[in-house]
């Protein structure tokens, strides 16, 4: 029998790569007033060009009054949907502080991921939290298990972070094939009405619209790490021509 694929990706790029994959996760905190007891939760995620994951929560929530009276939370991140058996997929379970955050960048990036959230993002009882990951736990497979430290993406992120609209409004006005090309040939997606929603040092993130839905998220990887609005271009250009290949 055939060895299975070597992921070239260290265990921190791995789940990072997992992470950034998922349009929800599975939040525990504790509870308020309950001595403590674990409380598990469903809630739609994004993530910081860091990998930070950012969520958006209402404080008449269970899982927000609890945040508010104790801030240490996990995010379970799935990545083993469509697979007979799950156990043998991969996950990560990402530690450390949720703390409300007013920066219009995460406002940004967590409503072109879920852009059905406008409608009550600006609700009074609505809130942005990023949650500062301090450990994360990742199972990439059979016997690959690993505690991090350093999960977080550590390079320089202000460039890219800067001129992220720009290349995701050019790429979506402009090179509407390139990201379908991206989508069903190099990530083996079906449908139209694919954007890109997210770029970042490691990747870039997919999003497919059919008429009033959306809600389908792909995760393309890039080859190498980049840093500025060019390397992006690089990236970009490189990734339609091997798609054009196949």
């Amino acid at each position: 029998m055939a060895a299975p694929p070597v992921d070239p990706k260290t265990p921190a790029q791995q789940a990072r790569a997992v992470a950034r994959a998922c349009r929800t996760a599975s939040l525990a905190t504790q509870m308020a007033g309950q001595n403590g007891q674990p409380y598990a939760s469903l809630v739609l995620v994004a993530f910081d060009h860091d990998a930070a994951p950012l969520l958006l929560i209402s404080r008449l929530a269970d899982h927000t009054k609890n945040i508010l009276g104790h801030d240490r939370v996990s995010l379970l991140c799935d990545g083993t949907a469509g697979l007979s058996e799950p156990l043998t997929g991969p996950r990560v379970s990402l530690l450390g502080m949720a703390e409300k955050t007013d920066d219009p960048r995460h406002r940004a990036r967590y409503l072109a991921r879920h852009p059905s959230a406008e409608m009550y993002a600006g609700f009074g009882d609505f809130a942005f939290y990023k949650v500062h990951v301090e450990r994360a736990h990742i199972v990439a497979g059979f016997g690959r298990i690993h505690w991090l430290d350093d999960y977080l993406y550590a390079g320089d992120t202000a460039a890219l972070a800067e001129a992220e609209a720009d290349i995701l409004q050019h790429m979506n006005t402009d090179h509407t094939d390139a990201v379908q090309l991206y989508a069903t040939r190099l990530l083996g997606r079906s449908g139209a009405g694919w954007s890109l929603c997210g770029i970042d040092a490691e990747g870039a993130d997919l999003l497919r619209h059919e008429g009033e839905q959306m809600g389908e998220v792909a995760r393309l990887d890039f080859a190498k790490m980049i840093a500025t609005a060019e390397e992006a271009r690089i990236e970009l250009v490189r990734l339609v021509n091997a798609a054009r290949r196949i």
